[in-house]
């Protein structure tokens, strides 16, 4: 899999928040233009169940349409069984994903040998290679590192995007899997440069909708072992990683498309705008570092 940075795109809506197909078009080219390694569409950020199915596919096939061949596209399945999985997984495959990242099943908090057998048959079935994508705080469910290590064996699970804070869980999946073509990701800016100096491959960046370019280097920096100029990076952005997921994401990441005068519009129910006064620090953030005037 290609390491680096993926962009955890957000899904534009217009003011009557129908999706704004030519908003997307736009966005999907600043990030081609960026450099980016990736785009990863429909996850949190994406506002995946926020949407009806035909939405969700159309938002693919803007995204293959602007940047196939440009960048790796990675949309996320989304899904609490592994039917609806599999038929995103075939659709996605048929409109020109290149990965395919799979949350695990939320709400119904299966055990670790239900996650096992999800993603096995998932990955049985799936034409191209999935990422396994853990984010307990959102879905209820951990996948354990351990778990995580006898996945990585099956040759279709080609990495995670593991948004887990907690670094000695990033850092066991690491050791668990050193011997397995396999890639750790962090679903979290902040841990983005600490993670690739151990040994991960990179991070799935909400961040980078607004500042791809900074986060395709401060990635291609710390691979390529400047860990020097990726920790500087790292910590003068560090506040700006922070900002990025107050209050419930994607707000923030929608606000400040919204300030930089990009495509990003409104949230549908029961999602509402960022606060006032988040808002006003994040403005503050974007001023610093010229991505907003005064």
């Amino acid at each position: 899999m290609v390491k680096g940075a993926y962009t955890l795109l957000i899904t534009p809506f217009k003011k009557d928040l129908s999706l704004d197909e030519e908003g997307l078009a736009k966005l999907v080219q600043m990030q081609v233009k960026s450099g980016i390694h990736g785009i990863a569409p429909l996850g949190v950020t994406g506002e995946n169940t926020m949407m009806k199915e035909e939405e969700i596919y159309k938002v693919v096939e803007i995204i293959v349409k602007n940047a196939k061949g440009k960048a790796k596209i990675v949309p996320d399945a989304c899904s609490t069984s592994l039917w609806e999985a599999k038929e995103r997984c075939a659709k996605f495959t048929d409109l020109g994903a290149d990965y395919i990242s799979v949350f695990t099943p939320y709400f119904v908090l299966p055990k670790q040998e239900g996650l096992i057998d999800f993603y096995e048959k998932l990955a049985d079935f799936s034409k191209i290679p999935i990422l396994l994508h853990n984010a307990p705080e959102r879905t209820g469910v951990d996948l354990l590192p351990e778990t995580t290590g006898y996945l990585a064996k099956h040759p279709n699970i080609i990495g995670i995007k593991d948004g887990n804070k907690k670094l000695d869980h990033l850092a066991k999946i690491l050791y668990l899997t050193r011997n397995d073509d396999f890639c750790v990701f962090t679903g979290k800016d902040t841990t983005a440069y600490p993670l690739i100096a151990i040994g991960g491959a990179g991070t799935f960046t909400v961040a980078g909708n607004a500042i791809p370019g900074v986060m395709k280097k401060l990635t291609e920096e710390a691979l390529a072992g400047n860990l020097e100029e990726a920790k500087k990076i790292h910590y003068d952005y560090f506040e700006l990683f922070e900002a990025f997921r107050f209050e419930s994401n994607p707000m923030a990441a929608k606000m400040a498309l919204n300030l930089m005068g990009l495509p990003a519009g409104g949230h549908r129910s029961p999602l509402t705008p960022l606060s006032e006064g988040k808002t006003q620090i994040l403005k503050s953030l974007l001023i610093q570092k010229g991505l907003i005037q005064s």
